[in-house]
């Protein structure tokens, strides 16, 4: 990941600080506290709970490494602003072209993407589709199931 832009609008900058404020405050302390138990038990070589908390403590440190490298590089980008077209932040109603059934998703970065909270990643195939296109616009994605025809109803 080593310095490549990370995209996120202000709420995903603020998850991320908070999930990094957590890691460094409360899990570390937790897993430390594990650890020391677990070898208070006695023979390590055999020690499931140590063995446990040793994995927890690599990928907990794993995590908050990551979470800093995307900070050091992150560009935060105003979700807030009207639009014309679709931009990296804006929320979009789409509207099927086939079946006139309507879904919003919201455009972010792919560090941001949550497909199951309706967060698509300007990277995805929906979301190349739609950066730069303007309200009323149709627009086709391809799909492992063919190609699907979208209206953009509403830019927000």
């Amino acid at each position: 990941m080593s310095g490549k832009e990370v995209i996120l609008t202000v709420d995903g900058m603020k998850k991320m600080e908070e999930e990094l404020d957590l890691l460094k405050t409360q899990r570390r302390k937790e897993v430390a506290g594990r650890l020391k138990q677990a070898i208070e038990f006695g023979d390590i070589s055999e020690n499931s709970e140590y063995e446990d908390a040793k994995n927890e403590q690599a990928f907990i440190e794993g995590r908050i490494i990551t979470l800093e490298e995307m900070l050091r590089n992150a560009r935060v980008i105003d979700d807030n602003e009207d639009r014309d077209a679709v931009t990296l932040g804006s929320t979009v109603l789409l509207r099927d072209m086939e079946n006139a059934v309507e879904e919003t998703y919201m455009i972010v970065g792919s560090a941001e993407a949550d497909p199951m909270s309706n967060k698509i990643s300007n990277e995805s195939p929906v979301g190349k589709a739609v950066l730069g296109q303007n309200k009323g616009s149709v627009i086709e994605v391809v799909a492992p199931v063919g190609a699907i025809s979208y209206q953009i109803v509403d830019i927000r």
